[in-house]
């Protein structure tokens, strides 16, 4: 990809790690194994098929970086839906969902202006997968190359946007392929409490809006619970 280097290596820790440690933008590590992928809070990340990070500059206020995860996810649901996988969806902050299922995840972590933006998608089937994360897992059948691509040229399109304008345009399409838009839903929150309420978008810094009893609260750190 243009202004892009490419590197594929077949067995590495962490492609968020490797490329948070080179301290570089412009790079596109594909994996095809990872041994010690991290998912958000210190879990561990479990994906079968298309693992990779990109590490990008962004021209943006640090206080806006929190939108990252949600321009990648509307990347990669524009993709997929591009190659011909219509349900896919997206639920905060950062998984993408395949009729309910988990089709993969997303992890950004920055330092100043560099952001590395992981992404893992399903693309073969593995029955054990089920078991390590504890939830359904929906897999597409398409070739991992072809998924990467797709998604990789997305993504930059996408921080392009985001660069340009914001937030704001993202954010509309992300509540578009909101999967639980309108649902009551609940949200563990950092501290550990539970906060219950209708899901409402998002508000302009990409945290969660909830009606609640007590009215509308915008969540920016949280886990959904299903």
């Amino acid at each position: 990809m243009q202004g892009l280097e490419v590197r594929r290596v077949e067995r590495c820790g962490s492609t968020n790690e490797v490329l948070m440690r080179e301290g570089r933008p412009g790079v596109l590590l594909i994996a095809d194994e990872q041994t010690a992928g991290r998912g958000r809070r210190g879990r561990r990340w479990y994906s079968a098929g298309a693992t990779f990070s990109i590490a990008v500059q962004v021209n943006r206020p640090v206080r806006e970086f929190a939108g990252l995860s949600l321009v990648a996810g509307v990347a990669a649901a524009r993709a997929l839906r591009g190659l011909g996988i219509h349900g896919v969806a997206l639920k905060w902050p950062n998984d993408l969902l395949l009729d309910g299922a988990k089709l993969g995840g997303i992890l950004v972590e920055t330092r100043n202006n560099l952001a590395v933006i992981g992404i893992g998608i399903n693309c073969r089937r593995d029955p054990s997968l089920e078991r390590r994360v504890r939830r359904a897992v929906a897999f597409v059948d398409i070739d991992r190359d072809r998924v990467i691509t797709g998604v990789a040229r997305e993504l930059l399109d996408a921080l392009s946007q985001f660069e340009r304008e914001g937030l704001e345009p993202l954010r509309t399409q992300w509540e578009r392929m909101h999967a639980h838009g309108g649902e009551r839903v609940r949200v563990r929150l950092a501290v550990g409490r539970v906060l219950t309420g209708i899901a409402r978008g998002l508000d302009p810094h990409g945290g969660l809006r909830l009606d609640t009893r007590a009215g509308m609260r915008a969540v920016r750190s949280g886990r959904l619970l299903l």
